[in-house]
């Protein structure tokens, strides 16, 4: 689906949806904070956005299309349109959420000696790292976010001003990847969570071993 504009503008909104991503990445972490463990934090980053969401979905976009524009390569090129290419994106975002959050965790249990989630007190954990009705979830709110979401904001910042857009896609850029690595250093550095932040909503019942992991 062709959006317009030029290119120089459409690589600037971009970021900006990169950071729109980001931030409801944080909203979605939080959310199922609140509901599963009582309390919401600022998910060891300073500022309320998590980058690694802003960067997978638009990888995903970048190769894959949206449900109903698929990218035009590979077996999706046979893919017919309707259901079909919504069932297929739907299980090619369960896969990719599966193995990133699985060589995330892995990655920084390995470098900042911490286990940064476990699902392993959910049914059907795969690795204490993913689980299937997380991935189930965390697909859906992608996909859904894809075909309903994604080009109508992306349209309505592309009606803003080029220099609008410009100043801040560059501002939300450079804070989310200056937070992040920021953020991930302090952790490797004291080997532990960066945490600023914790707000308890309610008290939960005592948790096992389990169920007591910081992040999730």
């Amino acid at each position: 689906m062709d959006i317009g504009s030029d290119m120089e503008t459409l690589i600037y909104a971009y970021g900006v949806m990169m950071a729109v991503i980001a931030f409801l990445g944080f909203i979605t972490e939080n959310t199922w904070l609140a509901i599963t463990k009582g309390f919401i934090d600022n998910r060891n980053m300073n500022a309320p956005f998590l980058l690694g969401y802003g960067v997978l979905v638009l990888a995903i976009y970048f190769l894959f299309g949206t449900p109903q524009n698929l990218a035009d390569w590979g077996i999706m090129c046979y893919i017919p349109d309707g259901a079909a290419s919504y069932l297929f994106y739907y299980v090619l975002s369960f896969i990719l959420v599966s193995v990133g959050e699985i060589l995330l965790g892995t990655l920084v249990e390995k470098i900042c000696g911490i286990e940064y989630w476990n699902y392993e007190w959910i049914p059907f954990h795969l690795t204490k790292y993913t689980s299937l009705p997380t991935s189930i979830m965390f697909a859906g709110i992608i996909t859904f976010f894809m075909s309903n979401l994604f080009y109508p904001i992306m349209r309505g910042m592309l009606q803003m001003e080029p220099q609008c857009i410009k100043v801040i896609s560059i501002a939300l850029t450079t804070l989310l990847v200056c937070d992040f690595f920021a953020s991930f250093y302090k952790m490797y550095q004291k080997q532990d969570f960066n945490i600023l932040w914790k707000y308890e909503l309610h008290h939960p019942q005592k948790e096992d071993h389990a169920t007591s992991t910081y992040r999730d």
